[in-house]
């Protein structure tokens, strides 16, 4: 019992953790509404500052309640004996072993994912069409679904089959397998996303914008950089936020604008952002970030190849294995469910760490381009994006992967008033 009472201890403080700096949010958000912070006043009206308030705290209160169902369905399948429904169910309907345990861990995520399916709905079709957002169509999102289940079911059963496989059959040193695997796969799915996955979601074309071409070369040659593959994506179809992003791996790396940016800002705003993706690849956050999440990975491997060794995992949290039967899917399933319970105080950590890279990125930005025409280019995405210009500064320490603007604006204006 005492691993249960942790995670009832462990959820009871996130959810606490999460209401409270949510109602911060709301709080400070709406204490602002009224007036636009000094540094943005001759650039943003009072009407699309209250506007992105008012998004802000919709989006806030939106995510609460789907915190609360989150933890819900914890509930139901650890607490009040679901899990252990769901695999009594497939015990007896299943005498495959594999076919089983893929059947437990696959209904759960299936679970899930119906569990999360309303709240996109909703966040596309009505929070994202009130404030002039959407501009997905019913049938893309049908088919964006479809697609997206048949690249999970493709892509993601042979990966867990493996895995139950290698936790069955490779003995104590299957989590270092696994983790061979595990790696293995993510990096494939890096190469491939770029130029197999994600233009089956959107239409992905060369820049063409002459003037824009020519100052991207020049910008290459200052930084020393060999850029190949700049592309436009069609971002337009769905949203009308607008974006920029560097993905891919190896030879296969490509940047990508979407065409909603293009639109909103000039050729020297582009540049300035291209540099600012230039400097996470520059200082190698990529890297690094990856080196973290698969060092991390490893740790988590291993420490549910000890778990799932030991009874007191399962009738602790509410499960009893399958006697004289494989309980890996079981173990499998039981971790990714506690996991993020016991690790939420970390999440502040790696928004630190992100933060830090951006300002490593806005840097090298201002030093290549200019850190007026960054600052520019931030505050029309800050306006056309409905991004709130006054976050709640611990809810902003806690979540935001980015500075929050105020503060990213005072950083350039500091390098451009000392340059």
């Amino acid at each position: 019992m005492t691993l249960l009472i942790l995670l009832v201890v462990f959820l009871l403080l996130d959810l606490s953790v999460r209401f409270y700096l949510a109602q911060r949010q709301i709080r400070h958000v709406r204490q602002h509404r009224s007036h636009v912070p000094v540094e943005f006043s001759h650039h943003i009206s009072l009407h699309s500052h209250q506007r992105a308030a008012d998004y802000t705290i919709a989006r806030t209160q939106m995510r609460i309640f789907e915190g609360l169902i989150e933890a819900a369905f914890v509930v139901i399948l650890l607490l009040l004996g679901g899990l252990q429904q769901l695999d009594s169910f497939w015990a007896q309907l299943i005498q495959n072993e594999w076919m089983r345990q893929l059947a437990l861990v696959g209904s759960v995520l299936g679970l899930s994912a119906l569990l999360h399916l309303p709240f996109t709905i909703w966040r596309i079709f009505r929070l994202e069409q009130r404030f002039g957002f959407n501009r997905t169509t019913w049938r893309l999102f049908i088919s964006d679904q479809i697609k997206g289940l048949c690249l999970t079911l493709l892509l993601g059963a042979p990966l867990l089959l493996a895995v139950l496989w290698l936790m069955q059959s490779a003995g104590h040193f299957w989590p270092w397998w696994a983790w061979g695997l595990w790696v293995g796969f993510s990096l494939l799915i890096m190469w491939l996303f770029p130029s197999v996955i994600a233009p089956m979601f959107n239409e992905f074309k060369p820049l063409t914008r002459e003037s824009l071409k020519i100052r991207i070369k020049q910008l290459s040659e200052r930084c020393g950089f060999h850029i190949t593959g700049l592309f436009v994506m069609d971002g337009s179809k769905r949203s009308a936020h607008g974006n920029a992003y560097f993905t891919g791996i190896g030879n296969n790396k490509r940047i990508v604008f979407f065409d909603t940016l293009l639109n909103k800002l000039n050729d020297e705003e582009i540049e300035a952002v291209l540099a600012h993706e230039l400097g996470h690849f520059t200082h190698r956050h990529i890297a690094k970030r990856m080196a973290l999440s698969f060092g991390l990975a490893l740790v988590f491997f291993l420490l549910l190849g000890w778990l799932s060794q030991q009874v007191w995992f399962y009738t602790d949290l509410g499960v009893v294995p399958q006697l004289g039967r494989p309980n890996d899917g079981l173990a499998l399933v039981l971790f990714l469910l506690t996991m993020p319970i016991f690790t939420f105080w970390a999440g502040p950590l790696f928004s630190y760490l992100s933060r830090k890279d951006e300002y490593q990125a806005d840097a090298f930005a201002a030093q290549h381009t200019s850190a007026q025409a960054l600052i520019q280019a931030l505050i029309k995405l800050y306006d056309d994006n409905a991004a709130t210009l006054t976050p709640d500064p611990l809810h902003s320490a806690y979540y935001d992967s980015h500075p929050a603007a105020t503060e990213r604006v005072q950083f350039l204006k500091h390098i451009h008033e000392t340059n």
